[in-house]
């Protein structure tokens, strides 16, 4: 991000002693940077959540992304070949 007499980047010091006046210049002017190495940018939410898609519920996603046509064998759970114990009742 250049630096300008709105948009400059804040040091992490800064941005501790002034994070006030970062979130109300992000509101008015825009995206604020924080930081250079490792920069960091400060957005409001209305627009971050304007640009990030929203998701689907986990059942929609399943049924559009389920593969089409591929025969898969479903085992049946009726007649399992393992032992289930105390199913006679004893307790013993």
């Amino acid at each position: 991000m250049k630096e300008s007499a709105t948009q400059r980047v804040w040091t992490v010091a800064e941005a501790k002693a002034r994070l006030s006046e970062i979130l109300r210049l992000a509101e008015s002017e825009g995206p604020q940077q924080i930081g250079i190495r490792n920069p960091c940018v400060v957005v409001p939410a209305d627009a971050w959540h304007a640009k990030t898609p929203p998701r689907k519920p986990l059942g929609q996603w399943l049924v559009e992304n389920t593969p089409r046509g591929a025969n898969l064998e479903i085992p049946r759970r009726r007649g399992s070949q393992r032992e289930i114990p105390f199913a006679n009742g004893d307790t013993e």
